[in-house]
């Protein structure tokens, strides 16, 4: 069998392939664009290694040489990001008398921006592990509670210090990291122990937030709002919508949630409903700043992880999935404003 093609076709074809080859050129000679990322890639890696270094410290107490070192290498760590850090030290009384030196750590990326968000956490360590079954009166390493929010907050701090103006968010981020926040009074751990605060008008938790509402830094500090992140690398962490977070910044659980949801992290950042605590948070609302705590719920009915202030809190729980969930869900929330 011939196929025929007439006059009208072969002009038609003609006409198509001039088309064509004008396009292809235009499409050549058009120069191209890299596309905006929705956020820079959080390093779970990195993470790890910044909660490893805290943890090789040795327990970072108040008042020990390992909290010291650790403090001035954190200092150290931010300022080498190219970051303005400002240091808070201040004394206080613990529940069981004990006087402590203590600092918070106030680092500004941005500092220039006058939209703002508050990265928290803190950095020291619980003096006694008084949930062990065996060792409550032992030092821990605090890997997850403690060293690993502070790991999500220097590699956040790292990736956006390497970010060139054009790829950079549209608000400032100040990560502020409270010390002296776990040597408080547990009541179902310590009923045998008299809380020498109680009555002062101090809580015994949450020492370093309480002084930096009372006297903050930077002066007349405000943001839009902040999330505090508190016990976020261990293996099969889950983080609810807590009871005083909803109250008082329901506005950002909905941006976390939302973008820990867009980002396939739906496993970690449930939309369940749990109770409220007392956590560094209740401080930095009453100062001002709309914040929600990120921290591991357990489900058990012990609101608390069983690694919780127990010297199974160590390096070997730290997953760099949890890590990443949080780190990554918190940049992109960072480059959602």
């Amino acid at each position: 069998m011939t196929n025929c093609i007439g006059l009208a076709g072969l002009v038609l074809i003609l006409l198509l392939s001039g088309c064509q080859n004008q396009a292809s050129e235009k499409a050549a000679r058009a120069p191209t664009e890299e596309p905006r990322p929705t956020s820079p890639a959080f390093n779970a890696d990195s993470a790890y290694a910044f909660t490893a270094k805290q943890v090789a410290f040795g327990p970072r107490v108040p008042n020990s040489k390992a909290h010291v070192a650790t403090g001035n290498w954190l200092v150290a760590k931010f300022k080498s990001y190219g970051l303005k850090v400002m240091e808070q030290p201040f004394e206080a009384m613990t529940f069981d008398g004990t006087y402590i030196k203590a600092r918070n750590i106030i680092v500004q990326y941005q500092p220039q921006a006058a939209r703002r968000v508050a990265i928290f956490g803190h950095w020291d360590t619980r003096p006694f592990a008084d949930n062990d079954k065996e060792k409550k009166n032992a030092p821990m390493d605090g890997a997850s509670d403690g060293a690993s929010a502070v790991a999500v907050a220097l590699e956040m701090a790292r990736v956006l210090s390497q970010q060139p103006d054009s790829l950079s968010p549209n608000v400032g981020v100040d990560f502020i990291l409270f010390d002296a926040e776990d040597w408080g009074h547990d009541t179902a751990t310590q009923a045998d122990l008299k809380n020498q605060l109680e009555g002062s008008g101090t809580d015994s938790w949450c020492l370093g937030s309480q002084y930096w509402a009372k006297n903050l830094l930077p002066k007349n500090y405000k943001a839009e709002y902040g999330v505090l992140l508190d016990m976020v690398g261990a293996k099969g962490a889950v983080f609810t919508r807590e009871g005083v977070s909803r109250a008082r910044a329901g506005f950002v659980l909905d941006k976390i949630w939302a973008a820990a949801h867009r980002l396939g992290y739906s496993d970690f950042f449930r939309y369940d409903t749990t109770t409220a605590i007392t956590d560094d948070h209740v401080y930095t609302n009453q100062a001002g700043v709309p914040t929600v705590d990120v921290y591991h719920h357990d489900f058990s009915g012990a609101v608390f992880p069983a690694y919780h202030h127990a010297t199974a809190d160590n390096l070997g729980l730290i997953d760099r999935k949890s890590l990443h969930a949080v780190g990554q869900t918190m940049l992109h929330t960072l480059y959602a404003e």
